[in-house]
């Protein structure tokens, strides 16, 4: 046994939308205007009580009932989420508690990428410990946006998404690519609530808890890196990018998929998106989108999946998989 199979799979969402008419509305903008910037049209976010951990559980259920699994059966818990449930100790704490997980438990935060480098970690220790990993991506971000911050309210949704992976005798990751730039920690940030700016009333008061983006330099930047990780991925495989069968990138901006796309040589109709009615996602967008082309039969045996992302500090990374059918 050297790889995985992905046995199951499961997701949760808030019910409450946020449209992007109800945006339209607080910021004075027009709805075409927001959906033309970003491609949004609208977003879940949570209810009081609802939190990362609440939705990772959830999503982490499901996935496990689909695999016909119970927690006892997990051998590693890893939630990749940059919106932990409190500082300490670690989200995946609560969720394995919630879920009965038999085994081990840790978070990776590599924000909006953190999933593929959770996935990348999970293949690793598979390969050095074949036993069932339950893998999850959740995230609150419209917690962490100010609410008068236009450029991040009409980005940010709420969500988790969970993958079974399973010891199998296939190699299903083709290849990979992850990468970091950390001169870039000014693009996207939460200054307060760290050990560099403990949180007081007065960065309270003046809002330093919440997010703050460059837009620009995101974009110009995560189009840069994640074409560069995606060349290298398909490359290293030996694979044209009109061979993928499905591409799942970050569902960040509809604007930056566009453009990734275009300068890959990637199909555009081979695109699995969601974007217009969740949002960002952060970390859950990648599995989120993956599990709602699973649960729709889009993916079949020997198809190539790519996935794709950028994050915050900024971090990127890139996949390719080989599906292969899962018989239990």
């Amino acid at each position: 046994m050297n790889g995985f199979d992905i046995t199951g799979w499961g997701s949760a969402v808030p019910e409450r939308v946020v449209s992007s008419v109800d945006l339209a509305q607080r910021f004075g903008v027009d709805e075409d205007w927001i959906v033309s910037r970003c491609g949004i049209r609208e977003r879940r976010a949570v209810d009081p009580g609802q939190t990362t951990a609440s939705l990772a559980v959830d999503a982490g259920r499901r996935a496990l009932e689909r695999a016909g699994i119970s927690g006892e059966d997990v051998a590693h818990l890893i939630v990749a989420t940059a919106t932990p449930e409190q500082p300490s100790p670690a989200t995946s704490a609560f969720v394995h508690h919630d879920l009965g997980i038999a085994g081990s438990a840790h978070d990776v935060n590599s924000e909006c990428s953190g999933f593929i480098y959770a996935l990348m970690t999970a293949s690793a220790l598979m390969k050095i410990d074949p036993r069932p990993i339950l893998l999850i991506g959740s995230d609150t971000h419209t917690l962490t946006a100010n609410p008068l911050d236009r450029d991040l309210s009409i980005l940010v949704g709420d969500g988790a998404a969970a993958l079974v992976l399973e010891p199998s005798p296939d190699e299903r990751v083709l290849s990979w690519n992850l990468g970091a730039d950390g001169s870039c920690t000014d693009s996207l940030k939460v200054v307060a609530g760290g050990s560099r700016m403990p949180p007081t009333e007065e960065t309270v008061r003046q809002g330093l808890h919440y997010a703050k983006i460059n837009g620009n330099e995101i974009y110009l930047n995560a189009v840069r890196y994640t074409v560069r990780s995606v060349r290298a991925t398909l490359e290293s495989a030996k694979v044209a990018a009109e061979e993928v069968d499905h591409i799942v990138p970050h569902q960040a901006n509809i604007r930056i998929i566009n453009s990734i796309v275009s300068h890959t040589g990637l199909r555009p109709e081979r695109l699995v998106t969601n974007l217009e009615r969740y949002g960002n996602t952060a970390s859950a967008s990648i599995p989120l989108a993956l599990a709602e082309a699973l649960d729709e039969g889009r993916v079949h045996d020997g198809d190539l999946v790519l996935l794709a992302g950028f994050g915050a500090g900024m971090t990127w990374g890139s996949v390719l998989l080989e599906w292969g059918a899962v018989s239990k």
